[in-house]
């Protein structure tokens, strides 16, 4: 298969508007507060080792956002979104009542 010039120039220009807008969406991303409604309702914590065992027994010493199934931060990343939010950005140290053991 051969590319045009104007073909890969419009490829090119596709790929890196998606690049710079999937990049651009994450830093804008708003940090989920503790004190947000959801938040609250799932025992939201952005430190997991302040979460409430005698509310969330579910909590096991260990579980963070980071080792969540749900998490989509890099790895080594201090946060990322979660859908469980609407993508609002969580702490990698974080934890909530919506955790799921990474696989």
């Amino acid at each position: 298969m051969s590319l045009s010039r104007r073909h890969f120039m419009l490829l090119a220009a596709s790929v890196a508007s998606t690049t710079v807008l999937s990049t651009r969406s994450n830093a804008d991303a708003a940090v989920l507060a503790e004190n947000d409604p959801t938040a609250r309702a799932l025992g939201y914590k952005m430190d997991a080792s302040k979460v409430d065992k005698t509310k969330f027994p579910k909590y096991q010493t260990g579980q963070t956002c980071a080792n969540c199934q749900l998490y989509q931060g890099k790895p080594g990343s201090a946060n990322g979104p979660c859908p469980t939010y609407g993508g609002k950005l969580v702490d990698a140290k974080g934890w909530c009542n919506a955790y799921v053991k990474k696989a």
